[in-house]
Order: structure tokens, then sequence, then C-alpha cells
């Protein structure tokens, strides 16, 4: 009888053996606008609790040549992954400020009803592409030597290949199987903020950056959406940002000229809560569109 029921038991538990979850993953990337600095106490009720259906990989933002950069663990997604959060590698540290990740994430259920989904996010406050007079703040520059000759970079190819290299991200026993769906990217002001020559190379910059992001993940034609930057004009002579329409004009062409990239032009609509950043509203509409873009840009990529 035992030898029977061995006979129906084993093909069960053979299938419990290989199930595997799969699982959207997108990036989001970039610098302080893309870290986040909406006010946890301004979010409606909506998003201002766990959302448990949804776990995020936030790699330690810090400035360049710092070991600790781009450490991280999996987590499920709540409000406090925006400015001020830090992670050791074991511990995530949560902040009183969000980012776009909130209503990223929730939009993105709306529109992926059936579908698992995860993100993993690292940007740092002020970072540039362009490594000349980064300072405090760090570069993504790829081939940057300065100092000990770690950069944004590196924390991103470590915040990335730590979270993939997880089996099991929300810890139900069940192997996870990450499909990278999509590159994220809010950036450019602070290469806006240097020289005339830095601003032009920015669409040359951004180019070769994305492509080297879409080869980390293994897919060449992985969508990409990138926000337009905008000015608060709060300055002296009207401008925050001295060479704002070229580093606009570098985002523009790679939206127009590279395959399988969209841009997201609301944030001109947007209100500051200091000459720098978004008020918390804007990010919460702007998590919105960049889901509804990358959506329509897989929708395209699968027909």
């Amino acid at each position: 009888m035992k030898y029977i029921l061995m006979f129906f038991l084993v093909p069960y538990l053979l299938l419990a053996q290989t199930k595997k979850d799969t699982i959207r993953v997108f990036y989001l990337g970039g610098q302080s606008n893309m870290q986040g600095y909406g006010y946890v106490k301004e979010l409606p009720d909506s998003l201002n609790k766990k959302n448990k259906n949804v776990f995020i990989y936030q790699g330690n933002p810090v400035g360049d040549n710092d070991a600790t950069g781009g450490l991280g663990k999996w987590d499920v997604l709540q409000p406090g992954n925006g400015t001020g959060f830090a992670s050791d590698g074991k511990n995530n540290t949560l902040s009183d400020r969000f980012g776009v990740e909130l209503s990223f994430a929730k939009k993105l259920q709306e529109l992926y009803p059936n579908q698992k989904l995860a993100i993993i996010k690292y940007a740092r406050n002020g970072s540039s592409i362009d490594s000349s007079g980064t300072a405090y703040f760090g570069a993504w520059e790829p081939d940057f030597r300065g100092g000990k000759g770690i950069n944004q970079y590196d924390y991103f190819l470590k915040t990335v290949n730590n979270a993939m290299a997880v089996q099991d991200i929300n810890g139900d026993g069940i192997e996870d199987v990450l499909i990278p769906s999509g590159i994220i990217w809010m950036q450019g002001e602070s290469d806006a903020d240097k020289t005339e020559l830095v601003a032009n190379q920015y669409y040359a910059n951004l180019k070769r950056l994305m492509e080297l992001m879409r080869a980390t993940f293994r897919n060449n034609d992985l969508p990409i959406v990138i926000g337009k930057i905008s000015d608060s004009g709060n300055d002296v002579d009207g401008k925050v940002w001295g060479f704002g329409e070229l580093v606009q004009y570098g985002q523009e062409k790679f939206a127009a000229t590279e395959p399988n990239v969209a841009i997201v032009r609301s944030t001109s609509d947007y209100k500051y809560s200091d000459k720098y950043h978004y008020k918390s509203d804007g990010y919460i509409d702007l998590g919105k569109e960049f889901a509804k873009a990358v959506f329509l840009l897989n929708k395209k990529k699968s027909q």
C-alpha cells in the first residue's frame, strides 16, 4: 500500500520542487528627484502603508569611493525609501521621505493585475554622469578613475547583481525568477550645472550609460523611460540649472533616436518644495507616469 501511495505522491513532490515564481523587476535610478524628497506625512492613505505584494531592493546611496555603497536587502515596499534611507546589507533604515516607487508600484499593479512585481533602486543625491567636479555627490561615469576608482556606476552594479542573485526575494520558499522589464531614469540636473561642454555631452554620456545598464540586465532592447529635468526658477537669474536647456535637448534626442525609449515631460508642471526638489504630489504623479510609459513600451515590444 505504501508503494502505491508513493507512486502517486512522487509527481506532486517533484512539482513542488520545480515550481517557480516569475516576477517582473524594474530598476529605478538617477539623482535626488529619483531618490525622493516627498514627505511620508503628506502621502494619501492609499500609499501610506505597506504594499505586501511588491518587494524592493534599494542599494545604500553614498558618495564615490565608499565601500558601503550599493549594500542592500530585499524588503516589502513601504514608505521610507526616499532621501535618508540607508542599508548595511543586513538591515534597512527607512526615512521620513519617499520617491516615485510607491505610486509607480501601485499603478503597475493596476496595469499588470495578474503578475508579481519587484523594484531595484539605486539613486544618489546630486550625482552627475560626467565625473568632472563631482566632489561630494559622485558620478556615474563608467570609466571613473578618481580616488579609489569606485563610483555610482559601481554601486549600481553591486545593487543589481546582489539583488538578482537572491533566489527567493520574498522568503516564501519558492524560487523566484526575476525578469528585467524596464529602466526608469530621473537625472541630469547636476550635469546641467557644471559647464557648457559637460551639458553638451549629456546625450553621449546618457547613451553609453544606458547601453551598459541594459547589458547588465542582459537585454539590449530593455525598455527605458527617462524623466525630463525641469527648473524651479528659484535663483537670482531665474534659472537654477545654468545649462538646463542643453541637457533637456540631449534627453529629447535620446528618446527620439534610441530604440524602445520614452520620455516623461510632466515634470514641467510640478511645484517645488525647495529650489531643487518637487513637492510630494509631484513624486506621486511622476511614479504613475513612469509606470504608464514603461507599460506601453513593454506592450509595444510584445506585439
